[in-house]
């Protein structure tokens, strides 16, 4: 089954101001930062290594931490896994911190969990504390760099992708797809009902739409949704007039798109590529991108909890350092869940897993090379303001017909 949606940005953030107001930082000396020269080479022994995943991420990594436990097993004996949503996780840690018990020793996220633990001060500044134990940080292509710097030293990125936004379509029903915004204004006027996307506080794909849609329209500045977005807001409200629903998650997308419910509806690479890898979404459809298009990108991160143990820092450095170097990150590409996958410069499909080769071949795209290469990528906008975004566009374009279905 395809994994869960990429964005919980506003749940987060209602959980991550209620648990501001709680409380103030973690504090005491079980969660202080460990000092640079505290952390050994290697560990003393060998550690088991506890991973929370809040990002769905362990479909991507999780063959890159197995295979470091198989070379390494003088520095990580064993792996364990559990999940959570990111609304949990930054209460989750702290209450373990606040107790001097911390179990949880990564943490790998997306934007918004990382959002909701630097808020409240949760992770080590790895990348920065530790930087030159953490060299292939140095290979990060441009806009994965880019990405990168959003973590603000947190965190260590560990994947990224373009994203999109990107319009799906049958081509069987939809014989000239729309080429600009208004030629899709029109098409959804014409044929009232059959385009659509998810309600953006749930889906990444609407998440991007909503955060790329600014870059289309020329809007004042694509960064501000309050000020900047005036063309934006307008173009929702005309559009929605003729979308039914907005589903409050992707995959609802995506069997709209299957059963003929929708002809047309916003996607990325990754919800392009894996669903109809996965006979979510029938192979032969496509994608087209409208003029102006701009890439809005995303990324996964691992980030340390403050309170970890040398031992433990020593090793999760160690298997950081090692899944940026070319050979694992070209184990991302996966089956397309995050396209392309690899943060690293020098990764290409042909070094991936045959499994990855065989899906990116049958299912990928040939024109996504040109269309990354081509156009611009800019970074998400900061998460408060994509908090306001959201509330934005429940009162001024779908909250009324946001459903499950």
């Amino acid at each position: 089954m395809r994994l869960t949606s990429k964005a919980r940005f506003a749940a987060a953030f209602a959980a991550m101001g209620l648990m501001v107001s709680a409380c103030g930082a973690p504090g005491g000396s079980e969660t202080k930062s460990l000092a640079a020269d505290d952390v050994p080479n290697t560990p003393s022994k060998a550690v088991t290594l506890n991973i929370l995943d809040v990002a769905g991420n362990k479909q991507l990594t999780g063959s890159i931490f197995s295979s470091f436990v198989k070379e390494h097993p003088d520095i990580i004996s064993k792996v364990t896994w559990q999940t959570a949503g990111a609304p949990d996780m930054a209460g989750k840690v702290k209450a373990q911190q606040q107790a001097g018990n911390l179990q949880i020793d990564l943490v790998l996220t997306g934007t918004d969990g990382l959002a909701a633990g630097n808020s409240q001060n949760l992770f080590v500044n790895t990348a920065k504390k530790f930087k030159s134990r953490l060299s292939n940080m140095d290979n990060y292509q441009k806009p994965a760099a880019n990405m990168q710097k959003l973590a603000e030293g947190n965190a260590v990125e560990l994947v990224y992708y373009p994203s999109g936004p990107l319009l799906e379509y049958n081509p069987k029903t939809v014989k000239n797809p729309p080429k600009t915004a208004q030629e899709l204004l029109a098409w959804a006027k014409d044929h009232p009902g059959k385009f659509g996307y998810a309600q953006p506080a749930n889906s990444g794909p609407g998440r991007t739409w909503l955060m790329g849609l600014p870059y289309i329209l020329g809007d004042k500045d694509p960064k501000n949704p309050k000020t900047g977005w005036t063309k934006t807001w307008k173009y929702l409200q005309d559009i929605g007039k003729y979308v039914k629903t907005y589903p409050t998650g992707t995959g609802v997308t995506m069997n709209n798109l299957k059963t003929g419910t929708w002809d047309m509806a916003m996607t990325t690479t990754g919800w392009d590529i894996n669903p109809r890898a996965l006979d979510q979404v029938p192979k032969n459809f496509k994608v087209a991108t409208l003029k102006n298009f701009t890439w809005v990108s995303d990324a996964q991160y691992a980030a340390i909890p403050k309170g970890v143990s040398s031992d433990k820092m020593s090793a999760i450095l160690k298997v950081l350092q090692y899944a940026l170097t070319k050979k694992q990150q070209a184990k991302t590409f996966d089956d397309g869940y995050f396209y392309p996958g690899p943060a690293v410069k020098g990764v290409s499909i042909d070094m991936a897993p045959a499994k990855s080769q065989k899906v990116i071949k049958q299912y990928g795209r040939t024109e996504y090379a040109g269309l990354i290469k081509n156009n611009p990528i800019a970074t998400p906008i900061s998460a408060s303001k994509l908090v306001a975004a959201f509330d934005m566009w429940d009162k001024k374009v779908g909250g009324g017909k946001a459903k499950d279905k």
